[in-house]
């Protein structure tokens, strides 16, 4: 299976995600939007479409002028082909932006490992359907999706107490995360390292926020490993089909 990855900083990758296709001998092709790589033209020779998290938000057009064609490639890939799509934290937001909602500031700022608690509707979804009732997962976001009540093909998965859309899905082929199973173990020193993470930990947690952070992430890794393995192979099943 043919992989596209759009990023928009090196260092927030696909992952374990990642690492798991790799191993099964799949292909990933990598779009650093940041550096100034170009969206292919020929989206149709994907088999799925995965789009990462990134330091800014999808407002800043003018501050990141290539989030103008991401959006139009994620609205061709997701509305127009109808192909497998899985969006991550910005990710997540972009997806739902193309598909009618609005991105505001969170309030407050979720940062943390935090308790998600999934819908009904999760128990016959044939990616999400892992999950428990109530999970932790690693939250980094001051932003969020709202606004896509009118969209009568999306299907609210997962939500927490501040954040309606945790996991929402359309058409049951394109997927929404505002939250990250695809952490590995150095996610968060890597992350510590962007200037723009950095300072929203602090400013939510306080000046010792890191090591109370890693501490948080080292107590669940297994678990959202685990899950991340299971997501990886339920959305590859939906590739497949």
């Amino acid at each position: 299976m043919k992989f596209l990855s759009l990023q928009h900083i090196a260092i927030e990758d696909p992952g374990t995600f990642k690492d798991f296709l790799l191993e099964d001998g799949h292909t990933l092709t990598t779009i650093q939007l940041d550096e100034g790589d170009t969206i292919p033209s020929n989206l149709n020779e994907f088999d799925a479409m995965l789009c990462m998290g990134g330091p800014m938000d999808t407002h800043m057009e003018k501050e990141y002028p290539w989030l103008v064609p991401e959006k139009k490639a994620i609205a061709e890939y997701v509305l127009n082909l109808e192909k497998p799509f899985l969006g991550f934290c910005l990710g997540c937001q972009l997806l739902g932006e193309v598909l009618g909602g609005k991105v505001i500031q969170s309030s407050p700022p979720e940062i943390g490992v935090l308790d998600i608690h999934s819908k009904e509707d999760i128990k016959t979804d044939p990616v999400f359907n892992f999950l428990p009732p109530s999970f932790k997962a690693l939250q980094w976001h001051s932003y969020e999706v709202v606004g896509l009540e009118e969209n009568q093909n999306i299907t609210i998965l997962g939500s927490s107490l501040t954040t309606k859309y945790q996991i929402f899905g359309y058409k049951k082929h394109a997927y929404g995360i505002q939250f990250h199973l695809e952490i590995r173990n150095t996610t968060v020193d890597d992350w510590a390292e962007v200037p723009e993470y950095k300072n929203a930990l602090e400013q939510s947690l306080g000046s010792e926020a890191l090591p109370k952070m890693k501490n948080a992430v080292k107590a669940e890794i297994f678990t959202m490993q685990n899950q991340c393995k299971m997501l990886y192979q339920n959305f590859l099943k939906i590739v497949s089909d």
